[in-house]
């Protein structure tokens, strides 16, 4: 944390310090921000890396001498987004797919649906 935003935060955290909501969104915040960020720089530097092994040979008369097909052109970006995997779970933890209530929102779709197909003939 940076210090002005430390500072801020030390500033205001007693009004906010008993308000339990308010610190779970917080964190809740603070975690979806790390993952944006993590995100973005392994966007970024996979970027970089790919188009670097690319650019290795470019001068080669087969693509596959290029760096095109190789292994460790793309292992950097599969071995980190096992890691990227791992932390969006942990951000959004089992009900990344599915919800809680996503059996309940699904049924109570297609029951709409099938109400709106029989109406459609009456």
């Amino acid at each position: 944390m940076g210090r002005f935003r430390r500072r801020m935060y030390e500033e205001y955290a007693h009004e906010f310090s008993t308000d339990e909501n308010y610190n779970n969104a917080y964190r809740k915040v603070k975690r979806l921000k790390g993952f944006y960020s993590h995100l973005r720089v392994y966007i970024i530097v996979n970027v970089i890396i790919i188009i670097a092994n690319l650019n290795r040979d470019i001068f080669s008369e087969n693509i596959h001498e290029s760096g095109l097909m190789d292994w460790q052109t793309y292992s950097t970006a599969f071995f980190w987004g096992i890691g990227l995997l791992a932390h969006a779970m942990s951000v959004f933890g089992r009900d990344l797919f599915f919800s809680d209530d996503w059996e309940q929102k699904k049924i109570q779709k297609y029951m709409e649906k099938e109400a709106a197909n029989t109406n459609k003939w009456e």
